[in-house]
């Protein structure tokens, strides 16, 4: 590893602060919800994993130990030398966690949330790098996983908490086992295996805003060798506001999903599990709120309520708003002998979704897009695990070819009124091969070697057009439409291009003694170039002038080159763990989406179109610390704490006939400075129902500091880059507080739970994101984040 003088002097500023940042690590940060479980939830999480693995038991001394997969084998969450939280199914539930947007208050450095607009729509950020725009052709910074199935698309990505063992969520490049669009990190679900013999669960939530949750599970042995089960479950919650002129719910829940699953095991030595899931959102559209007024003649002022909204878009194609995911997996894990196993894991996805995006929430077609989304992927993975007793690893390869689809008009009241129709079809198949291995030169050293290398070839066609009239283009609601020529029309044989890429890592680890483990890392990763689904050719003078030919090349790929160091103690037998972690990041090519109206001759906004662009350099520094104290056998502390530095030190962008840079005036979006959390768990002996049981009380603070939305934050002067740029400060969330508290009661035999928890209990107004277009009409709306909400649950184990 080769270091710059700037990332030399931060790395020896970073040791300094972990050293220190250790000798008090008793009050630092932690695994919080896996504190937030205590020791009976922990246990049940690693019996689960130990079921299906049994090699990867701990010892039996060895109290509340967690197994986790981020380096696709099992192994314990203090042994990896990464950054590394997970969280117990078990946990998630205990603590009232409706989904994993609610996780990011504990992790450091990650925001996760539902994106503008949508319901079921993840936007994931990691140590500053994420992608928040979820039009086709834009490929996330933070990879998701269900069952080590990489989900192309984030549309269904966010689902609510149901029949998981855990979450795993790796922090930094995992470019050599997870691969493209990982430069971030990973987020992993990872559902339950099937237990033995008959099972059949229940849990039922009623709550604020007229909640009503049910989930059912049940689950059979058909025989020695066969099991299985399924799950299916309904969310359903009337709305945080209201549309002050129609009366329909802003911000409800309507959710069905389930997933069934058939379990193989002819042999000790062969498993093999078959796997269905489906989820339905047929949730009203999520409308945001007007933070400006309304346009002449009726001037409208912002409502009284956050939650509210004037909105007139309802449907798509007379559809009313609905998102469906689904997709199937074919798992065959065969282990060959005591040391080496193969895994075969193919999937198939898909999804599709009706959205109505009214960007000016007011009750006329003045700034709306309704939309339709298609995905579907198809991938192939095979993994060779070999666990010796001093070289262990893995090594695979891995296939996959998606497309991603969408269509929508943009219906924009100016001179009459304007449809601005586009399309995106956009293929990629990427292929890929790694390995990944760690030789133990001593009992007290290791080091860790790893590679991929990676090929992404991507295809794309793109049309635009712009027709007169409010009732928008041929394919989406007005065959009779009337337009000019197309300003994009783009095949597949025009826009395509192949990037390729190794990522190599290298990792060291150090067992100073039985308690403390160090490691260093360097690891890189990247994500393929792009195409600008909004490219408009005619706003850059024509199809084959030099900008358009420039933008039919598409962007660079992002990559980013890694620098971490940590050390993972586990002190006092157990009861104290801490993580303590710094890292340097180069981070090159930034991909940076954007819109910008474009203008008629005589000065009226007569269109929009894209501003990819890639942000050349930029530089991110942090710490994050994390523990988990149990004081005693009755009382646990977990605390968060995490620190960032992101700055962009090049940003080209065109100024007339000239470049300018940028990077001193633009922001990181969706990474808070800092952020912390606080929990602190009571259990004490409670019998009630006739059983004997325990009583946890649980209350957790976090905080976060400013978070920006958009990159660019402050004027510029030029048009090329953001029009909006006054816009963009106004949905900037200042530093905010959140206070969490639940109180659950488990039976001794824990067949048996009542939780009640509530979530927000200060009632904080904070903003989550927006769409700020002040080119349109001084059109500003942004969507906050959950008000406060009180639950009563039930779990039932027949």
């Amino acid at each position: 590893m080769r270091f710059s003088k700037q990332g030399t002097l931060v790395l020896r500023r970073s040791v300094a602060m972990m050293v220190a940042a250790s000798a008090i690590s008793g009050l630092a940060a932690g695994q919080a919800f896996a504190a937030a479980a205590a020791s009976a939830d922990a246990a049940a999480a690693a019996a689960a994993d130990v079921a299906a693995d049994p090699a990867a038991a701990p010892a039996a001394n060895e109290p509340d130990k967690v197994i986790v997969t981020a380096r696709r084998r099992a192994e314990l969450i203090q042994d990896v030398p990464g950054s590394v939280t997970a969280i117990s199914g078990s946990a998630l539930e205990k603590a009232g966690i409706p989904d994993i947007t609610g996780l990011a208050d504990a992790l450091p450095n990650t925001t996760l949330k539902t994106s503008r607009a949508t319901n079921t729509t993840l936007t994931a950020f990691i140590r500053g790098i994420g992608q928040q725009d979820p039009v086709a052709g834009y490929e996330q910074g933070v990879g998701i996983y269900l069952d080590d199935v990489y989900l192309a698309r984030p549309q269904g990505a966010l689902t609510d908490i149901y029949d998981l063992d855990r979450i795993e969520v790796l922090r930094g490049p995992q470019g050599t086992l997870y691969g493209r669009n990982t430069i971030g990190g990973a987020v992993k679900y990872v559902t339950r295996r099937l237990a033995k013999g008959n099972t059949l669960d229940m849990k039922g939530t009623i709550g604020s805003y007229n909640q009503r949750d049910l989930v059912v599970k049940a689950s059979g042995e058909i025989s020695d060798m066969l099991r299985i089960g399924g799950t299916v479950a309904t969310f359903n919650r009337d709305g945080y506001g209201k549309n002050v002129l129609n009366g329909l719910d802003n911000y409800n829940k309507k959710v069905v999903a389930g997933r069934v699953s058939a379990e193989l095991t002819p042999s000790s030595s062969l498993f093999v599990r078959l796997s269905a899931d489906r989820t339905v959102d047929d949730s009203l559209p999520k409308q945001g709120y007007r933070l400006t007024n309304g346009p002449a003649p009726a001037n409208e002022t912002p409502l009284s309520g956050p939650y509210d909204t004037r909105a007139n878009l309802y449907t798509v194609l007379g559809h009313e708003q609905q998102v469906t995911t689904e997709g199937g997996s074919l798992l065959v894990d065969y282990t060959i002998d005591p040391t080496l196993s193969i895994k075969s894991i193919t999937a198939y996805r898909s999804s599709k979704s009706y959205a109505p995006i009214d960007f000016d929430s007011l009750n006329t077609p003045l700034f709306e897009a309704p939309a339709i989304y298609t995905d579907r992927q198809a991938s192939q993975e095979i993994q060779l695990t070999y666990t010796g007793s001093r070289w262990q690893g893995v090594a695979g390869v891995f296939y996959m070819k998606t497309n991603a689809f969408n269509e929508f008009d943009v219906l924009y009241n100016a001179a009459g009124g304007l449809s601005l129709y586009t399309r995106d079809d956009i293929d990629s198949k990427t292929w890929a091969a790694f390995a990944d291995a760690s030789y133990n030169v001593s009992d007290d050293f290791n080091i860790n070697v790893g590679g991929r290398y990676t090929s992404d070839e991507r295809q794309a066609a793109i049309y635009k057009r712009t027709y007169l009239g409010l009732k928008g283009s041929p394919t989406l609601g007005n065959p009779a439409a009337v337009g000019g020529a197309a300003n994009t029309d783009m095949g597949k044989n025009d826009l395509n291009r192949t990037d390729t890429k190794f990522t190599p890592k290298l990792g060291l680890g150090w067992k100073i003694d039985r308690q403390n483990n160090l490691y260093a890392s360097y690891s890189v990763g990247f994500k393929g170039g792009m195409f600008d689904p909004r490219m408009d050719l005619v706003a850059s003078g024509g199809p084959n002038t030099a900008a358009s030919l420039q933008k039919r090349q598409g962007v660079a790929p992002e990559e980013v080159n890694s620098y971490e160091m940590g050390l993972k103690s586990n002190l006092n037998g157990g009861r104290l763990q801490t993580n303590v972690a710094v890292f340097y990041s180069d981070y090159k090519n930034v991909q940076i989406p954007g819109s910008i109206p474009t203008f008629a001759a005589d000065g009226s906004v007569n269109g929009f179109a894209g501003t990819l662009t890639n942000a050349g350099k930029a530089k991110i520094t942090g710490l994050e610390l994390e523990a988990i104290a149990r004081v005693t056998d009755q009382f646990t502390v977990s605390a968060m704490f995490s620190a960032i530095d992101a700055k962009y030190k090049e940003w080209m962008v065109a100024n007339g006939k000239t470049l300018a840079n940028v990077a001193d005036q633009a922001e990181f979006q969706n990474t808070p400075k800092t952020s912390a959390n606080l929990s602190a768990t009571y259990d004490w002996p409670f019998a009630a129902f006739g059983r004997a049981g325990t009583l946890s009380l649980n209350n957790t603070v976090s905080y976060k500091s400013k978070v920006y939305q958009s990159e660019m934050v402050r004027m510029t002067g030029i048009a090329s880059i953001d029009a909006t740029v006054p816009q963009n400060l106004m949905l900037a969330q200042e530093g905010f507080g959140l206070w969490d508290a639940g109180l659950v009661w488990t039976s001794s035999d824990r067949k048996l739970q009542l939780a009640v928890n509530g979530r927000n209990l200060l009632d904080k107004r904070y903003k989550v994101a927006g769409y700020a277009f002040g080119g349109f009409f001084n059109t500003v709306t942004t969507f906050y984040g959950d008000p406060r909400t009180v639950k009563a649950s039930l779990s039932v184990k027949f």
